[in-house]
């Protein structure tokens, strides 16, 4: 019994096996356009380099930022978000990103007073902060598309009560995973730290 062989089907296998370095490079290539997409479009890790975001977030912390949620939704009241410097960051030689957590959305009106955060005239609960802000601060009132920003760690944290306010726009995205260090693994801020409900609205 004989089988006939296509000539063009045995060069190509042939091809194949005598190329292996150029099969090995474009199986890395395919991958580093996978990885740069993700990376760039849906989600990448960052770590935590300053102690703002304590208690909530150590140094060293390793987070998944996510990267599409915002496109299609506003960040909520108590999202840590990732972020590029601001217009004013920036004249100030920052180039890194900052992480802090959405405290005033577009259209609130912020005031700290007395240890106490009020949105909107009401004190909002936070049992997340490593202490009571020791400032005073506003009232202000949070711009169209931008977002007051303020860390966890409310009295070493250079944020929005210092700088003011983050554009829509310099979003990168939102913390929702730390995978490192392994005791601490698990979602940012779960069970969320408030609702939104739980504050007034801006009438």
């Amino acid at each position: 019994m004989t089988r006939s062989v296509n000539p063009k089907s045995k060069h190509q296998s042939k091809t194949s096996d005598e190329n292996p370095w150029i099969e090995g490079i474009k199986t890395v290539a395919t991958a580093a356009v996978l990885a740069f997409g993700i990376r760039t479009f849906v989600a990448e890790a960052r770590y935590i380099p300053s102690s703002s975001m304590e208690p909530t977030l150590q140094i060293n912390d390793r987070l998944i930022i996510e990267k599409v949620s915002y496109k299609f939704r506003d960040p909520d009241r108590g999202d840590v978000v990732v972020f590029s410097p601001t217009a004013k960051l920036r004249e100030e030689n920052f180039k890194d990103a900052f992480i802090k957590r959405v405290i005033g959305l577009p259209g609130d009106k912020i005031e700290v007073s007395g240890g106490t955060v009020y949105i909107n005239g009401k004190a909002l609960s936070e049992d997340y902060i490593a202490e009571k802000p020791n400032y005073d601060f506003g009232p202000v009132t949070v711009p169209e598309d931008q977002y007051l920003v303020l860390g966890d760690n409310r009295n070493n944290s250079y944020d929005s009560h210092f700088w003011g306010y983050v554009p829509k726009d310099n979003l990168i995205g939102r913390a929702v995973v730390r995978f490192w260090p392994l005791n601490r693994v698990g979602t940012i801020d779960d069970p969320p730290a408030y609702q939104k409900e739980s504050v007034g609205s801006q009438n």
